[in-house]
């Protein structure tokens, strides 16, 4: 029987896990959460899948044993598609992944040509091609890795001011390729991609849609822990690795979405 003050943990590399944590607070406002960031490992997806497996499976094993989880969602899409399997296997409490949102992209398209903006370590995982196999096997997807949408989610979180070109560059990425022009729909395959959707959108223009899977994350964590009670007997906080200083101008970020405080882990 789970402790009612067990918290559910979600673990990201840096800030875009708070997108699933905004759709989970909609579904379980009880819930205690904590927050934890890798952001002395940030970004995940200019490591080797070697690293991030070590990185992400020696981290979570930490936190597993120190705050007794009863679930832990794994909030970001390249260390899924890499350490999932794994981490799996050497803990003993649910797990939770990320994954592409490629399923419901197939179902969304009109003109059958999906984009797909990642990081550099997702777009090439054997993962994501499954996925393509699976949902989207009668479709074009176009993938273009965008790393610097995570460096701007991030600042655009502290408050800081973001070169538009970067945007601009994630759009010629997509639409340069071989049938670019006819993507109508956008997987947003990394989880502080969200958080520049409407400069996305903006450089896109009308006629695209965006998907990711921060409420599907939402409804499965709330689907495996739903029947039990809940007891918050703290403030929920956040975690992170790495210099404290950097994480303090997140501070008025995260108290919107309802963290407390931060703490060096």
């Amino acid at each position: 029987m789970a402790n009612v003050s067990a918290p559910i943990l979600l673990f990201d590399s840096g800030i875009g896990g708070l997108t699933v944590l905004a759709e989970l607070r909609k579904l379980l406002p009880e819930a205690p959460v904590i927050y934890a960031a890798d952001t002395a490992g940030l970004p995940y997806g200019e490591k080797t899948e070697a690293e991030v497996a070590a990185r992400v499976s020696g981290l979570l094993g930490r936190l597993a044993e120190r705050y007794r989880p009863r679930l832990i969602c794994i909030a970001c899409n390249t260390a899924s598609t890499i350490a999932l399997g794994m981490v799996r296997e050497v803990l003993h409490v649910p797990i939770v992944g990320t994954v592409p949102a490629i399923r419901p992209a197939a179902s969304m398209t009109s003109t059958g040509t999906i984009g797909l903006l990642g990081t550099a370590a997702t777009i090439r995982q054997a993962y994501v091609d499954k996925l393509q196999a699976e949902f989207a096997a009668d479709k074009r997807l176009i993938r273009f890795a965008a790393p610097d949408l995570v460096s701007a989610a991030e600042t655009k979180l502290r408050g800081g001011r973001v070169d538009a070109g970067v945007f601009a560059d994630a759009v010629a990425g997509l639409r340069s390729q071989p049938g670019g022009a006819e993507i109508d729909t956008v997987v947003l395959a990394c989880t502080h991609f969200p958080l520049v959707e409407a400069e996305l959108a903006a450089e896109f223009g009308p006629g695209v849609r965006f998907v990711h899977g921060a409420q599907g994350i939402a409804r499965r964590i709330a689907f495996l822990t739903g029947d039990k009670e809940f007891s918050r007997e703290r403030p929920d906080f956040a975690l992170y690795t790495g210099d404290g200083s950097q994480f303090d101008t997140l501070l008025p970020a995260l108290a919107t979405y309802g963290l407390d405080h931060a703490d060096p882990f």
